[in-house]
């Protein structure tokens, strides 16, 4: 199905990759990172689920990678809404970002127009913009996926008689690729523009992250609780004896 995605302006610079990192197999084709401060935030497994610890009142962007050689679309939701227009639609039909080989974009908000985006922040459920939306079903969660491009239709070549005695002049060259971005917090610079892209039916990889403050994290178990309540439950009073197994 050909639909419309989104390309940043300017282009954003591709992510420089070796030759060994293209080729290595324990590399991930797409990847997705939280970032801090511009630092990717550390992944947490537990509970069949992949977290990452959130930072009360932080601004945080969120960087997608593509480390294959075509492109790809990527449909980008955060609790549950896409970033590009807050609409709670499927993966297939969601408006999408484009990425070219080897390319990664680092997206900072939520997009508000073709011009710019709101910062994304750590903030509480009640303050979310899902609950400002009247959406807060899906809270807590970054997802991702990514489609493939389906292959473009060659043109089958022309015998040079033929080309000659032809009637319709030569059809022009394809048109330039372009890029999108992402635009509740502080508004920022964002310009994005639409693209056409002839998407592949199911995506080639959907990542998933959770996000919770430390409290919630050691209460599921993810991390270590290191309240003071729970550090003093852990006293056991005498220190084990260093010569007894």
């Amino acid at each position: 199905m050909r639909r419309l995605a989104l390309l940043a302006l300017p282009i954003l610079a591709a992510l420089p990759l070796s030759s060994d990192a293209r080729g290595c197999q324990a590399a991930p084709d797409y990847t997705m990172e939280i970032l801090v401060d511009g630092r990717p935030l550390s992944l947490l497994t537990g509970n069949g689920s992949t977290y990452v610890e959130a930072a009360k009142n932080r601004e945080y962007s969120i960087r997608l990678t593509n480390r294959t050689g075509a492109r790809v679309a990527a449909a980008l939701s955060v609790d549950g809404l896409n970033v590009i227009d807050a609409n709670r639609t499927s993966a297939r039909e969601a408006r999408k970002w484009i990425l070219d080989p080897w390319q990664s974009i680092t997206l900072d908000g939520w997009q508000v127009s073709s011009e710019s985006a709101r910062r994304f922040v750590f903030t509480t459920e009640e303050k979310s913009y899902g609950a400002w939306l009247g959406r807060t079903g899906d809270l807590g969660v970054i997802s991702a996926a990514f489609f493939r491009e389906r292959p473009r239709p060659v043109a089958p070549r022309v015998p040079i008689e033929k080309q000659r005695s032809a009637d319709a002049p030569a059809a022009s060259g394809e048109r330039s690729d372009e890029y999108a971005a992402t635009g509740i917090g502080r508004e920022v610079d964002h310009r994005v523009i639409e693209v056409d892209f002839d998407e592949e039916a199911t995506p080639a990889r959907v990542l998933t992250y959770r996000y919770e403050y430390r409290d919630a994290l050691a209460r599921l178990g993810i991390l270590p609780d290191d309240r003071p309540l729970a550090r003093r439950e852990r006293a056991t009073g005498f220190a084990p004896d260093p010569y007894r197994r």
